[in-house]
């Protein structure tokens, strides 16, 4: 028998209303003629990049990074191990994708990682904000939604690999 549906915390419209704004406030905050370099966090941050990728009205191109610091726990560790860096970035206008800054420990892992590469600008959009749980300093520039401190899943975001698939966000079971 499968369990009983989540109870949505930000429904499909809504996320999907707030990506749109995001990719407008994004593309009035960068000129026209600059292609953005889009690097989206695996696993949990590619349904959000796919999303935010098609809402802008200018190409874009875009790469994956993939790291992680919880495994199958709903806390960091505290360790971050990156497993796939994107190359060649020099020169280029980078928008980091993430799906959720929790403690900030990943993105300010990654963050140094990609500026190490000399990219003309490095910016970072995430869906949702939990600046409550945050344990460094660590700048977004765009931001989806701010969040109480609540595990979540859906909308590519995973409670052991679990969840993924919801359209909408909700509270972990």
């Amino acid at each position: 028998m499968d369990a009983p549906p989540l109870a949505p915390l930000l429904s499909a419209d809504r996320i999907q209303r707030r990506v749109r704004e995001l990719a407008a406030d994004i593309e009035a905050s960068t000129p026209p003629e600059v292609t953005i370099h889009l690097v989206g966090m695996l696993a949990g941050g590619f349904i959000f990049l796919a999303d935010l990728a098609r809402a802008f009205d200018r190409p874009v191109t875009i790469d994956f990074a993939r790291g992680a610091s919880y495994g199958d726990g709903k806390t960091s560790s505290g360790d971050f191990t990156l497993t796939l860096e994107p190359r060649k970035l020099g020169g280029k206008h980078v928008l980091i994708v993430e799906d959720i800054v929790d403690t900030g420990i990943t993105l300010r892992a990654l963050r140094g990682r990609l500026l190490a590469q000399h990219p003309r600008w490095l910016r970072t959009v995430c869906l949702l904000d939990k600046p409550s749980r945050r344990q460094c300093r660590v700048p977004v520039d765009y931001v989806g939604f701010t969040i109480d401190d609540v595990f979540v899943v859906g909308y590519g975001l995973d409670h052991a690999e679990n969840y993924r698939h919801l359209p909408y966000i909700a509270a972990a079971p």
